[in-house]
């Protein structure tokens, strides 16, 4: 059994039919007319270090994913979903293989889960992995100029939120963040990007503490498309238009959010595909942003030239 399934055992069973007949159906909005070639590449991993101060609330690790024989590689901060309050980083172990395989460090994180911690506990776990990154670079031969986010459901929400207020004179940059946090490209699968959309149900209750009708300046301050500036970086966004739990046109809000402040951005339609689903099947989508994320930055070029294109 893959990691690609194993995070779903409980439902593979039912879905995998239809999952085979889904593959192929996806069209790509933005797409560049001449892919980058990039070939695989060996890596190791070193697993469950250790990335939070020695103070901090909860004790978080990470695996740490390095391409063999790269001086300085690009990186890419891995965020796995399940509502802010389940799952844990192994769903996301696919992904982090098929992006070490191609020339990019990746860091796959924990952070800490509702309702025992409320927002922005969360966002302040990625500013401090984002910040661990900082201080080893040198470690690990990372090239933290060029290290972007990667997220599925709530980890799409996490990374697009803190690649959206780094860049601003947002309080949700303070005490943890700010522009040394801040990220070069953004992959986000089923993003909840405006949190205000989905009135008050148990999942928002217990993330952000408390009803809309309540708090709702938490609720716009927790929507990354709240923060969208000129400033934020691209953003590679993968949706299934069946999405029941998070709506296709949250993807499509939030892209023509980007698109007015002139934000470079590719949107991944995955058809007849669910929030599940869209998951399931994204390896077409994962190799689209592999590619995305290759041509992204400076290291663009350089990633391209290494893996032979």
């Amino acid at each position: 059994m893959t990691n690609r399934f194993r995070w779903v055992l409980p439902v593979a069973a039912l879905l995998l039919s239809g999952v085979v007949a889904l593959t192929g159906c996806a069209s790509h909005k933005n797409a560049p007319a001449k892919p980058v070639s990039v070939d695989p590449t060996p890596f190791s991993v070193e697993r469950n270090l250790r990335f939070s101060p020695v103070d901090w609330p909860q004790p978080l690790f990470a695996d740490l994913y390095l391409p063999n024989g790269t001086a300085s590689a690009p990186v890419v901060l891995l965020v796995h979903g399940g509502g802010w309050e389940r799952r844990a980083r192994d769903d996301m172990a696919w992904i982090a293989e098929a992006l070490a395989s191609h020339g990019f460090a990746v860091l796959n994180i924990d952070y800490r889960f509702a309702p025992d911690y409320t927002f922005p506990a969360q966002l302040h776990d990625l500013q401090i992995a984002r910040t661990w990154l900082n201080r080893n670079a040198d470690r690990y031969q990372l090239d933290t100029s060029a290290v972007s986010g990667f997220g599925f459901s709530s980890g799409a929400h996490l990374v697009a939120l803190l690649a959206v207020v780094a860049s601003t004179d947002s309080d949700l940059n303070r005490p943890y963040g700010g522009p040394d946090t801040g990220l070069s490209a953004v992959v986000a699968g089923g993003l909840p990007s405006d949190l205000t959309a989905f009135g008050s149900g148990r999942l928002l209750h217990q993330f952000l503490g408390g009803e809309q009708q309540d708090i709702p300046e938490v609720y716009r301050d927790a929507s990354p498309i709240t923060h969208v500036t000129r400033q934020t970086p691209p953003f590679f966004l993968f949706h299934g238009t069946m999405d029941a739990l998070v709506p296709f046109s949250q993807a499509e809000r939030f892209r023509a959010a980007l698109a007015d402040h002139a934000v470079d951005n590719e949107l991944f339609k995955m058809h007849l595909r669910g929030h599940i689903t869209s998951f399931l099947t994204a390896g077409d989508a994962v190799d689209a942003a592999i590619q995305f994320l290759a041509r992204q930055g400076a290291d663009a070029s350089r990633v391209g030239e290494r893996a032979g294109g």
